[in-house]
């Protein structure tokens, strides 16, 4: 399995830079997103101009198709809280509470893909594969 970042969704909704390695992992298959970086991408996408309607347009087929959506449970809160205590520094590593879940998701050997450095870096430390996208230029 592989988990997307709020990143990644991003990029497929206002074609960033990494909407062609997005739609290849899509083509691909086996994806999964926490609904907080789903709510991200959402945010993301309005924030940049998008209308509302057109964002969850874009959105509500993938979560209801080829990306499993993944629910924030106790136990993953739990786990993504333990992963921000051991790997957050506020000026050298801002993992964000999502970054977390996000690592917190996936199961050893799983990838995650996204260019966020931070979400990289910690990524082999939890036991994931990191998948480096395109940052925005």
């Amino acid at each position: 399995m592989i988990l997307l970042d709020a990143y990644a969704l991003v990029a497929l909704l206002v074609r960033g830079p990494a909407e062609p390695q997005v739609r290849a992992l899509l083509h691909a298959g086996d994806l999964a997103m926490p609904t907080i970086n789903v709510a991200e991408a959402l945010y993301v996408a309005q924030r940049r101009g998008m209308p509302r309607e057109l964002a969850r347009a874009g959105v509500d087929p993938l979560v209801e198709g080829p990306v499993a959506p993944i629910s924030l449970t106790l136990e993953l809160a739990r786990e993504a809280a333990e992963i921000r205590a051991e790997h957050y520094d506020r000026r050298s590593r801002p993992l964000s509470l999502a970054d977390c879940v996000l690592l917190a998701s996936g199961a050893p050997g799983n990838g995650v893909a996204t260019a966020d450095p931070d979400v990289l870096a910690v990524a082999p430390l939890v036991g994931l594969k990191p998948i480096a996208l395109p940052p925005e230029r």
